[in-house]
Parts: C-alpha cells; structure tokens; sequence
C-alpha cells in the first residue's frame, strides 16, 4: 500500500528508503523498555491476550 501511494514501482525501492525508519523506532522502543526502573516490590505488568 505504501509502495502505490508513495508511486514506487518497486517494493525493494520503498523497502530501502525506509527500513532505517523502522529500524530506528524499533531501537527507540528496546531502549525506552530498558530504561524502565524495575522495581522489585512492584507487581508484573499484566498483558491483555485476544
């Protein structure tokens, strides 16, 4: 989808121009978790399963 908007006639195009972009955010997020103070007496964070 991404590919016909942007008007890239290739997927790899679109795939190379914004892989960092992906990447990035991606880095962003482990660090922001790492960052996290995990403190022991807190209970663990529930996670919703659908």
């Amino acid at each position: 989808m991404i590919r016909e908007l942007l008007g890239h006639t290739y997927i790899g195009v679109t795939a190379g121009v914004y892989a960092h972009v992906r990447l990035r955010l991606q880095r962003q997020a482990i660090d922001a978790l790492g960052a996290q103070d995990d403190d022991p007496d807190d209970p663990p964070a529930a996670a919703v399963v659908r």
